[in-house]
């Protein structure tokens, strides 16, 4: 994936986590979604069609539009006032094709940061389907997952990867803090649904 690509999904994915927690508003948050809705399908298209062929580029490019086309859907049903149901079988579909994708990354890229980051991108995806599609009360809890995984998936790797350090790093450090944050995902979802018994017995 496009190291300049992977920096803005980590923006958006920034605001969409605000959104959800209510700090942002949704068409505020939807102009932006465009904006990198249309870069992440401009890339893959220029990458792919520069790639004179060669597979493992075009497989590499092909991920980015998972992403064009959900933050252009998003962008477009927030500014409309559209139901996001369609969103969430998208994502669905996407949660499903990621773990594919982590299956690429692992046996013929042989990269396991990057698969274990797919096996993320396949979980959020997964709590988007649950929240837009099942109408699942997760709203929380998946606004903060998706801003955990806006630096530890996306920006922090395409930052560390444009600046050629991320090389340098050991891969077992980088797969050893990737598995901690999966292990913090399900802490805080315990934690967060905690809080909510707490502020509800408080309310009664």
């Amino acid at each position: 994936m496009s190291n300049v690509g992977l920096l803005y999904v980590g923006s958006v994915l920034f605001l969409n986590g605000y959104m959800l927690l209510g700090k942002i508003d949704g068409k505020s948050a939807g102009i932006f979604n465009l904006f990198v809705g249309v870069l992440q399908v401009f890339t893959p298209s220029y990458l792919i069609v520069t790639a004179n062929g060669d597979i493992s580029t075009i497989l590499s490019a092909s991920g980015l539009f998972l992403f064009g086309f959900n933050y252009l859907y998003v962008g477009i049903s927030n500014l409309t006032n559209t139901c996001n149901s369609g969103i969430g079988y998208y994502s669905l579909w996407v949660a499903i094709l990621a773990i594919g994708f982590a299956w690429i990354n692992y046996f013929h890229f042989h990269d396991i940061p990057f698969t274990i980051i797919w096996l993320m991108w396949s979980f959020l995806w997964t709590l988007f389907y649950l929240l837009l599609a099942k109408g699942k009360d997760i709203e929380t809890y998946t606004g903060w997952i998706a801003i955990i995984q806006s630096w530890v998936t996306a920006t922090i790797p395409a930052f560390l990867n444009l600046t050629g350090v991320w090389q340098e790093i050991n891969t077992a450090v980088i797969v050893i803090v990737e598995i901690g944050f999966f292990f913090f995902f399900i802490v805080l979802y315990f934690i967060l649904r905690r809080n909510t018994n707490n502020n509800l017995r408080h309310h009664h």
